[in-house]
């Protein structure tokens, strides 16, 4: 796999510092039972790291010193394949806190998790779940053959149990990444297009669709180098940066945790080796320090980071900005 930091370290992206932290993005390992191409952490189903139950009895213990921290954002791999993640999300739970499982749908087919719908609805755990398109073909080519009817019947599941309805409380909010090269459409139409087609042909309902565009590391930037394609996405993701963006960006509010428990201002910067660094350590650890002596610190940023002010902007929670040229979910 071709690294790419070395192409993004020069950058003249603006200097940000981080505010008060309200979420804790915790990687859980990046083990996955797919292996898309553009993942930004090169997960699959051959990858081995996994956050141990020390680890996790660690995160617990950084939101109990932590008040400001009130939403737990877990992410992969396939975070629900950790030995650990039911007892991580019944913690966070007990302690009122909001919990955000990044699930990519076919998950809930894997041998030993016939359960898990029912185990996130009674936790009342937010679903934010892969979903590339809203077309069988387009999602198959990006993800592997038969992802796209296993994703359509988990989320059949999960409305089952009154996720994506009106006044369950039971949020299910649906991720598209382009295909290749390019950024996302606009979000609010393509969120229509996406809520027609799957309601008429499937019966499906969601929340929110999040539009992201897709990072210039890991498989998926590897892969631009591999293509003679690096330069170019670069200077259109540079090209398109609006500085509008740059004050909802999510590291501004979020620490990110890598499976060995160490601090990053996102989950981009865990993937491309950059931790915090505060008081002249080269990284810290979560059980070396409270959410609140990170505030007001600098931001390491790169070249990456204009993926995320790019057009609408993308954030783990979708577009920053409104929409100006829409663009169908067909490229």
């Amino acid at each position: 796999m071709h690294a790419t930091l070395p192409l993004l370290v020069n950058t003249n992206f603006p200097p940000l510092a981080r505010q008060v932290v309200d979420t804790l993005q915790v990687n859980l390992g990046y083990r996955c039972n797919q292996s898309c191409l553009h993942c930004h952490v090169g997960a699959g189903p051959n990858r081995t790291e996994e956050m141990s139950g020390d680890t996790i009895q660690a995160v617990i213990e950084f939101l109990d010193t932590s008040p400001n921290v009130r939403t737990l954002d877990l992410t992969g791999g396939a975070p629900e394949l950790n030995r650990y993640f039911r007892k991580l999300v019944a913690a966070a739970h007990t302690r009122g806190v909001r919990v955000i499982d990044r699930c990519n749908l076919t998950i809930l087919e894997e041998p030993g998790h016939a359960d898990l719908d029912e185990f996130l609805a009674q936790h009342g755990v937010e679903v934010v779940a892969s979903m590339p398109c809203y077309l069988e073909d387009n999602v198959d080519r990006q993800r592997g053959k038969g992802v796209f009817d296993a994703s359509i019947r988990g989320l059949q599941r999960l409305n089952a149990l009154g996720y994506g309805k009106e006044d369950t409380g039971l949020a299910l909010n649906l991720v598209y990444n382009p295909q290749g090269a390019s950024l996302p459409p606009a979000q609010g139409t393509l969120q229509e297009a996406y809520r027609s087609h799957l309601h008429k042909h499937f019966g499906v309902t969601f929340n929110q669709l999040f539009t992201l565009a897709n990072m210039p590391i890991q498989r998926f930037g590897s892969t631009l180098v591999s293509k003679g394609q690096f330069s170019s996405y670069m200077a259109l993701l540079r090209s398109a940066h609006r500085a509008e963006n740059l004050a909802q960006v999510m590291c501004r509010s979020l620490v990110s945790v890598d499976w060995q428990g160490y601090l990053y201002d996102c989950d981009f910067n865990q993937q491309l080796g950059m931790p915090i660094r505060v008081a002249g350590k080269p990284r810290i650890h979560l059980t070396e320090v409270q959410a609140r002596q990170l505030e007001d610190q600098p931001i390491r940023v790169a070249d990456h980071c204009f993926g995320c002010t790019a057009g609408q902007g993308s954030s783990c929670g979708g577009a920053l900005a409104e929409a100006s040229a829409p663009k169908p979910c067909t490229h």
